[in-house]
């Protein structure tokens, strides 16, 4: 079992998030703890009232939601009485007996998973203390809850290294329903502070989001269209337009997220940068597809940034494991796109500039580094030294007639 904890301003856009999911078929209310009636004959507006009569107690604090995600392996066997039980013990377990709370299974993924939806408010006034609430309540409720219930354990397990949002696949449902799934469910729970972040993290489940070039009509009106892409990276079918989409992922609505997810993502920054450094410190060289994988195994997904000429100008590393994204720059001068280049082999960044395999001999050796002390990135960002291949393409520039290779001083 993996769970997910996340915080936020809105307890009404947690519910209506999910009531949609109920409406279209993709989820089913199982539960609804703390309320006076039975659950089945709550109107929206009952549920949201019941939340608002606790958060109105306490108007200093703005983050007042929790959202809460309880993400099973496929193999589990769940039936809704157990789904109901496990809510009631996790939520126990993480203090939050005393608090009001509705349980959604929901059914957008390969693997069975629950939504639950609470607030941060109790009854007193006071706001529940989350600080560290994931590696020091639910973790153990987790493990109690995996052994207990004979469930397929995380730790070690491919789920607990993979996304749990289902990625998009033209034609096995809806196009318009499989979009606002993913698109509402990254603006709700990932950290993106650009449009360009979130448009990187929606690449991962296989979505294009498109703005227009910016001299055009659509840009300047702030339009958004939407788009499931093919296995190689090509948009498919009818582009869907933001404004169409209910779960609200217009451009306007997604400006409003930068400024806050500023803030949500900085506690996250460093466990981003340890994790990185767990992997650059085992190479001097290595490609970069291996960087990819290697990082992958820890949760984090790199997406390069290169120019028509194949060169490398911005890495943004997608963690999947805090919900946030960052580009290489954000994360410090030492995590840039100019410093990893140099670790980077120097034959795999050849083929890309070139477009074609190399014939002459380049020996690279992929190894531990020597030194003692810090990572591979200090040892990096020491010495600032021209980019071969950008001083390689100057000369090309000017010296039409000389091959690469000769430039190159291959």
């Amino acid at each position: 079992m993996v769970a997910r904890i996340v915080t936020g301003k809105s307890i009404r856009g947690m519910l209506i998030y999910n009531e949609q999911k109920v409406a279209t078929g993709d989820a089913l209310m199982l539960m609804a703890s703390g309320f006076a009636t039975d659950a089945q004959r709550l109107s929206l507006f009952q549920k949201i009232e019941r939340f608002n009569k606790l958060t109105k107690l306490n108007s200093r604090s703005k983050t007042n939601a929790m959202h809460i995600s309880l993400n099973f392996h496929k193999d589990d066997k769940l039936n809704p009485q157990l789904l109901q039980q496990i809510a009631v013990e996790y939520m126990q377990a993480i203090g939050f007996a005393d608090q009001p709370f509705i349980a959604y299974k929901h059914f957008d993924t390969d693997h069975p998973h629950l939504h639950i939806a609470t607030t941060l408010i109790n009854k007193n006034g006071e706001r529940i203390k989350t600080e560290a609430i994931g590696k020091n309540l639910s973790e153990p409720a987790r493990i109690y809850i995996e052994k207990k219930y004979g469930l397929l354990q995380a730790k070690g397990r491919k789920l607990a290294n993979e996304p749990y949002i289902r990625i998009a696949e033209y034609g096995s449902k809806p196009t318009k329903r499989q979009i606002a799934n993913i698109a509402g469910s990254v603006k709700r729970d990932y950290a993106f502070t650009s449009f360009q972040e979130y448009k990187a993290i929606l690449s991962m489940f296989k979505v294009f989001a498109d703005r227009g070039d910016p001299e055009t009509l659509m840009y300047k009106n702030n339009g958004l269209l939407y788009s499931i892409l093919d296995s190689h990276g090509n948009s498919i079918g009818v582009p869907i337009k933001a404004s169409s989409i209910s779960t609200a992922v217009t451009i306007k609505e997604l400006e409003k997220c930068y400024g806050p997810n500023r803030e949500k993502r900085r506690p996250k920054k460093e466990d981003l940068k340890n994790r990185i450094n767990k992997v650059l410190q085992n190479y001097h060289k290595l490609s970069k597809s291996t960087l990819q994988k290697e990082l992958a195994a820890h949760q984090i997904a790199l997406i390069y940034r290169q120019n028509e000429h194949g060169l490398i100008y911005g890495m943004t590393f997608i963690d999947h494991k805090n919900l946030t994204v960052f580009n290489g720059s954000d994360l410090g001068k030492e995590y840039s796109a100019s410093s990893i280049s140099k670790i980077l082999s120097l034959e795999d960044q050849l083929k890309a500039y070139f477009k074609k395999p190399l014939t002459a001999a380049i020996s690279l050796k992929t190894e531990k580094p020597s030194h003692a002390n810090g990572t591979i990135l200090d040892s990096v960002a020491i010495k600032d030294e021209p980019d071969p291949l950008t001083k390689a393409y100057r000369k090309k520039k000017k010296k039409k007639g000389k091959r690469p290779t000769q430039n190159l001083g291959l």
